[in-house]
């Protein structure tokens, strides 16, 4: 039967059905659409891909089974991440099915800390570009670019410049790794769609030598662009956004370095919809396991003194929202203040040092200037140590016996990512503390178990907690401008789904295999207050939240696409509309 037979309206159903019949091929090779040997027989001889795969048909779990057995045969993580990352080209939502079925197991490999070598190694293993890579040299059009993306729907944006990559430094356009992980971490971990998800990198140039000598590097080989043509670029991109996906799109900076990173958020936040996550995501995951760990100190955060090694955009996101939780208990913004201390790469940041930034003076105390960090330690006595400068090793082991000497039940968080930069080991954590400590760590480690048979499961304080509900529940429900009280919120809700089981077991979060159900509710929560603060601009409001937001939620089951819902012409018009 000819397709003007199966298309009685004729005209332009015919037309679409031609012109789908003519891209079979082009289907296969399509991520959002291949479902490999998945397809039926019908589905292959309506869209014209019968022969063009082997006669076998094979489902969704199988697939996920034949990626599972491939994954185990390589030896070394980055080799996995680069299988992984081809199959998000070659099949998105097989992809997705195979990271939600153990996200503990595979978020390491996609994300921290595989993701950073990853970046490091970025020309080596480039295939296929992903999203959006903006230079100086388009200028003036940006806007065009962006309407070469294929979407015309685009809900959040991943933005880095690759400036200070996790604490590898500048690792220049290999830093789209990510904004492309992030998203994914969007959707596998909040719901988000991948297609109304876009990565983008401004590519401004690199001061690092080793990349620019580097024949396999992808991107400019200058010196970093900086200054009014770097603002501009941004000033121009943030507008060519809002103009082309409205001013409710979500833009989130990643990765940028201190000096742009503070004054962008302070310049973008009440004009855009847009965070910051290494300032207001971090601070929101790390403030999440202080209050945790309060169940377990039984008191107040007010009643700690928090000693923060680094004083950058994480030490400074932290110490402003940990101000925030404690006014929230009732402590003035001033004690609250007064509570927080802060070490640099000078030494203990206290009042009449030069060369202070305005937000790191907030945070100056009168005290004489100390440099050692074990010196600061025991002359502070600190309750709370925060780990945020990415010196591998910075809390040595005379620190840590330090931290149980004074402290019945010690809060030591090593933060820093990737693992070789974290400040110390779980193992060394727990045994020095005799098993005392409240510990957290940026990258994952594995379980400990002391001498005495107790076994703890050290608590990950990842900002995946945070970012994939924080946007889900912006996105749902049209909010425009995101609020610190947004980031507190959202550590509320974590540090909610902590059970005395899991704080027995030393987990200061959820386990990862919930997160999907922690976003939903950060979402559902930030929507709650949305509505209810006026902030929301998606109306009518919603009498169920819950059954909105998961509406909402990406589906990573294969769609039919012979099915009533997709019956010809909606189906043809839907692929050809995908492809586009």
């Amino acid at each position: 039967m000819d397709a003007a037979a199966k298309c009685p309206r004729g005209g332009e159903d015919t037309q679409a059905r031609e012109w789908t019949l003519r891209r079979g091929y082009d289907l296969l090779r399509d991520p959002r659409l291949n479902k490999g040997l998945a397809f039926t027989l019908e589905e292959r001889q309506q869209l014209n891909i019968h022969g063009l795969l082997p006669p076998c048909f094979i489902s969704q779990d199988v697939q996920v089974l034949r990626i599972l057995r491939n994954f185990e045969r390589h030896e070394n993580n980055l080799d996995r991440y680069v299988l992984l990352m081809g199959l998000q080209d070659q099949n998105e939502k097989l992809f997705y099915k195979v990271l939600t079925s153990d996200i503990e197991r595979f978020m390491p490999i996609v994300y921290t800390p595989t993701v950073g070598l990853a970046c490091q190694q970025y020309g080596l293993t480039f295939r296929r570009p992903r999203g959006l890579f903006i230079t100086p040299h388009d200028q003036g059009h940006v806007a065009t670019l962006l309407r070469s993306w294929p979407a015309s729907v685009v809900k959040a944006i991943v933005v880095t410049d690759g400036e200070r990559i996790l604490g590898l430094g500048d690792l220049g356009c290999n830093g789209m790794g990510i904004p492309v992980g992030k998203l994914t971490l969007y959707t596998a971990c909040g719901g988000m769609k991948p297609q109304e998800c876009l990565p983008v990198m401004l590519d401004v140039g690199t001061d690092n030598e080793v990349l620019l000598n580097d024949p396999l590097y992808i991107g400019l080989k200058h010196k970093r662009i900086r200054g009014q043509a770097y603002d501009n670029l941004l000033d121009e991109f943030m507008q060519a956004v809002t103009n082309r996906y409205g001013r409710n799109c979500l833009i989130q900076f990643e990765d940028f370095a201190n000096t742009n990173a503070f004054r962008l958020l302070r310049k973008y936040r009440d004009q855009y919809c847009t965070f910051n996550d290494d300032i207001q995501g971090t601070a929101s995951v790390a403030v999440a396991g202080l209050l945790a760990a309060l169940c377990i100190t039984g008191n107040k955060l007010s009643d700690q003194t928090i000693l923060f090694q680094g004083a950058g955009e994480a030490a400074l996101g932290i110490a402003g929202l940990a101000v925030m939780a404690m006014e929230k208990e009732g402590t003035p913004k001033t004690e609250a203040i007064k509570k927080i201390w802060m070490v640099d790469s000078k030494g203990l940041i206290v009042k009449g040092r030069a060369s202070l930034t305005s937000e790191k003076q907030q945070f100056a105390h009168q005290h004489e200037e100390m440099k050692n960090l074990e010196e600061i330690v025991r002359k502070l006595k600190p309750t709370v140590l925060i780990g945020v400068a990415a010196i591998g090793g910075a809390f040595t082991n005379k620190i840590l016996k330090d931290m149980a000497s004074f402290n019945k039940r010690p809060i030591i968080f090593a933060l820093s990512n990737p693992t070789e930069k974290a400040e110390c080991s779980a193992e060394d954590c727990y045994k020095l503390t005799e098993g005392r400590a409240i510990f957290a760590s940026g990258s994952p480690f594995q379980p400990v178990t002391l001498p005495d048979g107790r076994t703890f499961f050290p608590g990950q304080g990842n900002n995946v907690y945070v970012f994939p509900g924080v946007a889900l529940g912006v996105v749902s429900c049209g909010i425009r401008h995101i609020s610190d009280e947004i980031f507190l919120t959202t550590a509320e809700v974590i540090a909610q789904q902590v059970s005395k089981q899991n704080l027995e077991e030393g987990r200061l979060y959820p386990p990862l295999s919930t997160i999907h159900d922690v976003s939903l509710k950060i979402a559902v929560k930030i929507a709650e207050e949305a509505y209810r603060n006026n902030t929301a601009t998606f109306y009518p409001e919603p009498e169920d939240k819950e059954a909105f937001i998961r509406s909402q939620v990406y589906s990573t089951d294969y769609e039919n696409f012979l099915t009533d819902s997709y019956s010809w012409p909606i189906n043809a018009s839907k692929i050809q509309s995908a492809i586009r």
